[in-house]
């Protein structure tokens, strides 16, 4: 492939990855596997059970290794846009349990003095 593989959910490229690629590979950044249903180019949202392959059998996370015989990377896997929207929820779903960035940063600020203490 000429084009560089990308990680669908951080964008990080996967470059240092060799093809094809493993179901144990993950992606350098954000560990998460990559030979997933969302990696593959016979994925789309728009079609029944989210694939383009009419033989592949039907995968029901779209996020978790697999042994699908037909995936196949693809260099689009990466969606800034969709990064974003999970990105926001995620946020929400934390303000919502009250995990904000306030509380995410009292944590960091009580690690930095805890660290403190023993240098």
């Amino acid at each position: 492939m000429a084009d560089i593989l990308s990680c669908f959910r951080c964008g990080a490229s996967l470059a240092k990855l060799s093809l094809p690629l493993s179901r144990r590979d993950e992606c350098p950044e954000c560990a998460v596997h990559v030979h997933v249903c969302r990696m593959c180019i016979y994925f789309a949202v728009n079609v029944p059970k989210q694939c383009r392959e009419d033989d592949a059998e039907e995968v029901t996370d779209k996020e978790k290794v697999n042994y699908c015989e037909w995936f196949k990377p693809s260099n689009n896997a990466f969606d800034p846009a969709w990064a974003a929207r999970a990105g926001r929820a995620k946020g929400e779903l934390a303000a919502l349990f009250g995990e904000g960035p306030e509380t995410v940063a009292g944590e960091d600020a009580l690690t930095r003095q805890a660290d403190d203490l023993f240098k």
